[in-house]
């Protein structure tokens, strides 16, 4: 009996989509239009630095030509920083300043140091100079660089470099792990 009802179903279909015509499709998929891979933190990052650099804050340069710069941010080991007060690491890199403007010293240092992070390095050594050459002898670069890499995220700490490696003219700089 069901074999009857399977034909009898089948011939009703046959007669009923008689003459029919199979439907066209127009529909088609949306496009969606795929965005640009763009490097937005490294944008967010260069217009962090064209904002600095055009401000009109004045950031005091309260070191003198011969003070040590020390800075360790929370959680920075007193052995670690007693080692790198010493020297005791390898320095990986070094950025020397000496003849750059503040807009110029800027950008190097915060390439300088994005470049050495992403490679892995650890300790980089900085060479801001003494200010001897600068107009009243005050240590521009120096007072910079002490702000700048405070306000850094990748710096852990950093201090002055014993004098074989330059002294209160430089300094070291421990960067955070990639």
């Amino acid at each position: 009996m069901a074999n009857r009802h399977n034909k009898d179903d089948a011939r009703l279909f046959r007669e009923y989509v008689t003459g029919a015509r199979p439907v066209e499709q127009d529909r088609a998929p949306p496009h969606r239009a795929r965005r640009a891979a763009t490097p937005e933190q490294s944008q967010r990052d260069a217009r962090a630095v064209m904002e600095s650099l055009l401000s009109h804050e004045y950031e005091p340069a309260d070191v003198e030509t011969g003070e040590e710069l020390v800075y360790a941010r929370a959680g920075v080991q007193h052995a670690v920083m007693r080692k790198l007060r010493r020297g005791q690491y390898a320095i990986e890199a070094e950025l020397d300043l000496h003849g750059y403007t503040v807009p110029q010293a800027r950008e190097a240092l915060d390439g300088f140091l994005r470049r050495n992070r992403a490679m892995g390095k650890r300790c980089v050594r900085v060479v801001h100079g003494k200010g001897r050459s600068s107009e009243g002898r005050i240590p521009v670069l120096k007072g910079k660089v002490n702000v700048w890499l405070r306000r850094t995220d990748q710096v852990l700490a950093f201090c002055s470099a014993v004098p074989r490696d330059g002294g209160t003219g430089a300094v070291y700089v421990l960067l955070k792990r990639p």
